[in-house]
């Protein structure tokens, strides 16, 4: 069916766009579950026949809406429709923008699970403005990317003393197979390898910085740490955290943040820095790029009992002030489970919850903060304190 918005309101709180596929699928069963029965949402993508199917498999009685990415104003009518759209559909870089385009000129919330760093970067350079104009909320990385990061950060700094200079590593963890999405993501990213620093020398322009403070994301070197091998990790995720320092006068004056990944073993260190390198040496090659993709389809994910015994762990170590503190932010299944969980909590706390006026291209830790850690605690993920020492 076609939304009808009306007047000032919207015919929706929440349209979830993707829901056909693997991640989608089950973060429509989550929100499903989840949702309170006061919350009007709505189902949306571009077969109505597949949308049917997944209706009927979550037992519930919810509109579906006929939008295709190719259409733009099929997307115009569904942000203009609901007060918060949520997007599983990636690789964003290809798919992603109409979406954007369309909640910024509508002033609709809008959520992804992108972990695409040029994405992030056009998008702010493109629709920043405008989303501020209308009062929308843009906030891309969601899900694994990079919400354990930006929240679990944030807790760590209000453990630390105020108004004091920063500095805080993170070290992830993490057990569980890739679905076909993220291998596409992965692949078109290790692609773009020059379009990525374009994007990000653009947006480094356009962004202002911080008056009197400094906020870096440090690459760091290899080293060892609470007894690992920590080796840097070149994701999306340290610079969500930066954007978020950026805009949280909490941060402190000088603020610092490095990212790894955990190892235990030096030789999986050297095998994965070479496995990495071979990827990124195949996606510059066409015909060797279109083999990897062809090897999962979109849409393909782990079993039920492969996610079961997934996991991730990230543990931080934040000093300042003459304080260290040691913190830990863990839960299940990182690429599914979990990353269905945040997003729908994501759109919940959008939807339900009291918080800070923003608008623009923001984080969940500026956007939501504190209300949507409460919420994921609530749903199994836990934030503690390990230790703190003065020193």
């Amino acid at each position: 069916m076609s939304p009808q918005p009306s007047g000032t309101g919207r015919q929706y709180d929440v349209v979830l766009f993707g829901a056909t596929g693997f991640t989608g699928a089950l973060t429509a069963e989550y929100f499903a579950k989840h949702a309170p029965p006061e919350l009007s949402w709505a189902l949306a993508g571009r077969n109505l026949t597949k949308l049917e199917a997944v209706r009927s498999k979550l037992g519930v009685e919810v509109d579906l809406l006929e939008a295709d990415v190719e259409e733009p104003e099929t997307l115009r009518a569904i942000a203009e429709a609901t007060r918060i759209l949520v997007t599983t559909v990636g690789p964003y870089i290809r798919y992603g923008e109409p979406l954007v385009a369309a909640c910024a000129e509508a002033g609709t919330d809008y959520l992804d699970l992108t972990g695409e760093q040029e994405f992030v970067d056009k998008m702010y350079v493109a629709y920043h403005a405008k989303a501020v104009e209308t009062g929308a909320r843009i906030v891309h990385c969601c899900g694994f990317d990079s919400i354990p990061y930006d929240l679990g950060v944030q807790f760590t700094v209000e453990q630390l003393p105020e108004r004091v200079p920063i500095q805080i590593e993170g070290l992830v963890r993490a057990g569980g197979k890739p679905s076909g999405g993220t291998l596409h993501t992965a692949i078109t990213a290790f692609s773009r390898g020059k379009q990525n620093l374009d994007a990000h020398r653009a947006r480094r322009r356009t962004e202002p910085r911080p008056e009197g403070r400094t906020v870096k994301a440090a690459p760091g070197r290899i080293h060892r740490s609470q007894g690992f091998w920590a080796v840097p990790l070149p994701t999306v995720d340290p610079q969500i955290v930066r954007y978020s320092a950026a805009l949280l006068d909490d941060y402190g004056p000088d603020f610092r943040y490095s990212h790894f990944a955990a190892v235990k073993q030096l030789p999986v260190v050297a095998g994965g820095i070479a496995g990495i390198g071979l990827l990124v040496v195949a996606a510059q090659i066409p015909p060797a790029r279109k083999a990897l993709l062809n090897r999962i389809k979109a849409g393909e994910g782990p079993t039920e009992q492969r996610r079961a015994k997934s996991w991730f762990k990230v543990r931080f170590v934040g000093s300042g002030g003459g304080k260290r503190v040691i913190t830990e932010v863990a839960g299940g299944d990182p690429g599914y489970e979990e990353t269905a969980k945040m997003l729908s909590e994501c759109a919940l706390s959008l939807a339900l919850d009291d918080l800070p006026k923003t608008s623009g291209q923001v984080t969940t830790a500026v956007a939501m903060g504190p209300a949507l850690r409460d919420r994921l605690v609530t749903a199994g993920i836990t934030f503690r304190v390990l230790s703190t020492e003065d020193y």
